[in-house]
């Protein structure tokens, strides 16, 4: 199979797939792994063809994440598109969360605003785009909970079958939020990364082989829909790179995304090329790529997720060291954070901000406390933090903790009584 290059007036500027370790060269086709040295393979591009791109042109387009066709591997054809159509989510300026925390300039980008309530909608626009350009009618994937939603919701979209694979112990409201659309949903008694192995040999049986598994065969392509959160970033601030952004870390690759959307932007001279830090942020029970930076490390050791934010537990992070590389090159940091500071976290933010993030939300703003305690992350400096998530998935972390402040009969005595005509 070979992506079949469109005919419109915004040229596709995705040349080839190009490995991240060695360098080879691939044609773009449902492959992710480099046959001399079994290293991820990205997408590359013509870049005159990114440079010729303008604000205009991006400023005139739709109201979500295709409006940045000229910088994607795929969808230059709108017909081609297999998309609940994502993006143009809320950047909110939270004056209150920045004087809780003692900084001058906060904003949440807050992607629970997408179709299925998190960013994996970016990316499973890529990735379903691209597979009905190579021919496969089907989606498959392994997935932590948000991605399972997203796939499962376009496939229903686009009348395919899906078959999502996720650990048996996930979120209720996630595995709720996946079966409805109703697709196959395979609960594997095991790890993410478990369910991730089977799914790789899955891949390789007959029964898989007209099936594009969004998160492997087709993830050169699925992984540049998280570049749209940067351009966006941007553009939402008026053509401006932030000085800081604090990214929950799960594989990584959100987190360099971001990072080559910012550089991209200054290739083409739509940004003035401001020096950024990247920041990320991970929960204690699953820390590979926040203990490697510590102790100084290009390597990720895995590690077996515990803790509350399941959405971040991938023990074996496939874009570890560029998340490590991303942040040591912008001099930022990476941290973590016990599920106590998560929960308050969860409370803070939507305490200061009027925003419900899920546990991954919660682990960025502790981990933003601890960055500004470190004296790594400067308080002075204008800050994006991501939600990635809706709280409403998981709903059980702060279930115990939160709940009604008093409880009273329907009478003026009972609400006097409780304080409440004080």
């Amino acid at each position: 199979m070979t992506l079949t290059a469109p005919t419109t007036t915004i040229r596709c500027p995705a040349t080839a797939l190009v490995c991240r370790n060695c360098g080879a060269e691939y044609p773009l086709t449902p492959i992710h792994a480099c046959a001399a040295c079994f290293g991820p393979l990205e997408v590359d591009y013509d870049q005159a063809l990114l440079a010729s791109v303008s604000r205009e042109q991006i400023e005139s387009g739709p109201t979500n994440l295709w409006r940045y066709v000229g910088f994607l591997p795929v969808g230059q054809v709108p017909e081609s598109r297999i998309s609940l159509n994502p993006g143009l989510t809320p950047l909110i300026a939270a004056p209150c969360l920045a004087a809780e925390l003692g900084m001058n300039s906060v904003w949440v980008k807050d992607d629970s605003a997408n179709p299925t309530h998190s960013f994996k909608d970016r990316v499973v626009s890529m990735a379903a785009t691209a597979a009905n350009g190579f021919g496969f009618r089907r989606l498959a994937c392994a997935s932590t909970g948000n991605l399972a939603n997203s796939v499962a919701a376009h496939a229903a979209r686009a009348g395919w079958e899906s078959t999502v694979f996720i650990p048996s112990d996930l979120e209720p409201g996630k595995i709720v939020q996946t079966a409805v659309y109703g697709g196959r949903l395979v609960a594997v008694e095991g790890s993410y990364d478990d369910v991730n192995r089977l799914t790789s040999e899955l891949q390789e049986t007959d029964e898989f082989e007209d099936t594009a598994f969004v998160n492997q065969n087709v993830r050169p392509y699925y992984a540049e829909g998280s570049k749209t959160v940067g351009y966006e970033l941007a553009e939402q601030l008026g053509w401006r790179i932030p000085a800081q952004v604090v990214i929950p870390v799960a594989s990584g690759s959100l987190l360099t995304k971001v990072d080559k959307a910012f550089r991209e932007l200054v290739a083409a001279g739509l940004v003035e090329n401001t020096p950024w830090k990247i920041f990320g942020a991970q929960s204690s029970g699953c820390p590979p790529i926040a203990t490697a930076f510590a102790e100084g490390a290009d390597v990720v050791r895995p590690v077996k997720p515990t803790g509350i934010a399941k959405s971040l537990n991938i023990g074996n992070p496939a874009d570890g060291p560029y998340a490590l590389d991303a942040i040591r090159r912008t001099g930022g940091s990476i941290v973590h954070v016990g599920d106590a500071e998560i929960v308050e976290g969860i409370r803070i933010l939507a305490r200061t901000a009027g925003v419900f993030g899920e546990t991954a939300g919660g682990v960025t703003v502790a981990c933003l406390q601890k960055l500004l305690a470190d004296g790594a992350l400067d308080p002075a400096g204008e800050t994006v933090i991501l939600n990635t998530g809706d709280g409403l998935k998981t709903l059980d972390p702060v279930a115990e903790v939160v709940g009604p402040t008093v409880t009273i009969k329907p009478s003026l005595r009972s609400a006097r009584e409780a304080g409440l005509l004080d």
